[in-house]
């Protein structure tokens, strides 16, 4: 019975872990909003990508590639990230090739949603910039158009991933101007590289405001809406402040409409936009409404972009509420917590690895009383095993007579069968709380423990970890009472060798979780399993 029960508890831990967003999709929302949203439906004009005439970027945290034509930012290469399948070669973010779309695109267009950049070529002063100091910055003109000049200024910032877009307009048309600009990350919907069965995590559009709150838009339910061939493919908020833009598993990308303690550009009011284009890539941005500009006159329209790694303690101080989309799936207040105190834990030991046993001990200390009840059942189980096995005997194949004779040795020796299931089941939403808040991290990423582990978020290279997490779940079953149907008592035997090459997949973080996990679980269930036998050869009653 506990062997089932034990079972069941990793198989319905792993189950959640692997499928929670489609064992509980998250909640479309109400028909009254969606009307309301289609309502209100935001410019519609698409930049097309254009083969790029690159302009190149680099300081000492990206190398950047923008389109010299459009003003489009085209590629960012992360300096400091090595890529998922290549550990000698840099992160890419933002492509524009044929195997991955991933662009951030900024646009001005009139009050009839038409571009104004449509036509025009930019230039700008040379093909190459580097820091000048602390920042590079790339100012691309265009020939005056309808009494018009507009400059695209980009700066870039050393040692950060924000990254500064802005419109400088001189209205020299003889007449007041009205115009909205519109920036827009947009991508293809295929897989992040490094992604698995294994290591899937959320990639799409995100939004946040404070109207609305933080929200994901699966391409799936983008890819719906614009078959049905209705308006409602289009996700639309107005908003004063927020962000809006794509994640994937450890990166971002994010347009800040208000940074943190700054002043909204939203001050004529913003419409978020959601949405597939008819070129099947995905779009996910903001429309901002300008002042109206008066003839004669200069205007400067900045945004800020933050394209980088979804470090908690860079992107909480860029904006409200922007660690949100950091994705810790349903178990968001508890992983977080988790995480809190693992970077706490870091900060004292400055190891991640180490951080993570320690946070594996402390986490197991407070589950202690929950784990004890648990373990205690199955220590009396294991206890009564002979006599179990004796009934069997006796009785044979008399299903009904066995059951009534189990019931009684149980009421005689006062054991519930049934008394560990509670405590595992609570354990769950902890369990996978920390699961999210070590798998999530990309503090872990390049992050080396001891020897061997040089990066927390790859795989074992040596498959040491899961070899010892295979051991110890095994030895594990060994602690247990034994299964009294053949076939637990075989799945029993399986279930590490399972784990262990499922765990060959894992990122070596979570294994080491596992492993210290499991260690301090043996010490605990052997010191009471000891306990109990000591009770039993001393005929003390087994419930003390």
């Amino acid at each position: 019975m506990d062997a089932k029960r034990l079972t069941m508890f990793f198989a319905i831990a792993l189950l959640i872990l692997l499928g929670w967003e489609q064992l509980f999709p998250t909640p479309k929302q109400p028909q009254a909003v969606v009307q309301q949203q289609q309502q209100q439906k935001a410019p519609s004009t698409e930049l097309t990508l254009s083969p790029a005439q690159p302009i190149t970027v680099i300081t000492d945290t990206v190398k950047a590639v923008i389109d010299e034509k459009s003003g489009d930012l085209r590629g960012l290469t992360l300096l400091k990230y090595n890529a998922a399948g290549n550990e000698n070669k840099d992160f890419v973010l933002f492509s524009d090739n044929k195997e991955n779309i991933y662009v951030a695109q900024s646009d001005l267009q009139d009050a009839n949603g038409q571009s104004l950049l449509k036509g025009l070529a930019f230039t700008a002063a040379q093909k190459q910039y580097t820091l000048n100091g602390d920042k590079a910055e790339v100012r691309l003109s265009a020939p005056a158009r309808d009494g018009l000049q507009i400059d695209k200024v980009y700066t870039f910032k050393k040692d950060s991933y924000l990254v500064d877009v802005r419109f400088d307009v001189t209205n020299l048309s003889g007449k007041p101007f009205k115009a909205h600009a519109v920036y827009k990350v947009v991508r293809d919907n295929k897989a992040p590289e490094g992604s698995g069965f294994f290591t899937h995590t959320y990639t799409g559009p995100v939004v946040y405001t404070p109207q609305g709150d933080f929200e994901k838009v699966d391409f799936s339910d983008l890819d719906d809406d614009f078959n049905s061939g209705t308006d409602k493919a289009e996700y639309v908020r107005r908003t004063n402040t927020g962000w809006v833009g794509m994640i994937q598993h450890y990166f971002m990308a994010t347009w800040i409409l208000q940074p943190k303690d700054g002043a909204s550009v939203c001050t004529a009011g913003c419409q978020i936009d959601i949405k597939r284009r008819n070129d099947n890539l995905y779009s996910s941005g903001v429309a901002v409404n300008l002042p109206e500009m008066q003839n004669g006159m200069k205007y400067s329209f900045p945004m800020s972009l933050y394209a980088g790694p979804q470090t908690t303690s860079t992107i909480s101080k860029i904006a409200d509420n922007l660690e949100l989309a950091k994705d810790y799936g349903r178990v968001y207040y508890p992983a977080t917590g988790l995480f809190w105190l693992l970077e706490k834990l870091h900060g004292l030991v400055g190891n991640w690895g180490w951080a993570i046993v320690l946070l594996t001990v402390i986490v197991k200390a407070a589950l202690y009383p929950l784990t004890n009840a648990s373990y205690r059942s199955m220590a009396k189980m294991r206890a009564v095993a002979p006599k179990l096995e004796a009934l069997k005997q006796k009785y044979g194949d008399d299903r009904m007579a066995l059951q009534q004779a189990m019931m009684q040795m149980y009421r005689d020796e006062k054991i519930n069968p049934l008394g560990g299931c509670l405590p595992m089941l609570l354990q769950i939403p902890v369990f996978i709380g920390l699961y999210w808040a070590v798998f999530a991290s990309v503090e872990l990423r390049q992050a080396p423990w001891i020897g061997w582990i040089t990066d927390l978020s790859r795989t074992d290279p040596y498959f040491i970890l899961p070899l010892l997490m295979a051991a110890t779940m095994w030895f594990q079953t060994t602690l247990n009472p034994p299964p009294t149907d053949p076939m637990q008592a075989k799945m029993m035997k399986m279930m590490p060798i399972i784990f262990s090459v499922m765990f060959f997949f894992f990122p070596s973080g979570l294994v080491l979780y596992w492993v210290v996990n499991n260690i301090l679980s043996i010490a605990q269930q052997w010191y009471i399993n000891k306990s109990i036998e000591k009770q039993r050869a001393q005929g003390e009653v087994l419930d003390k």
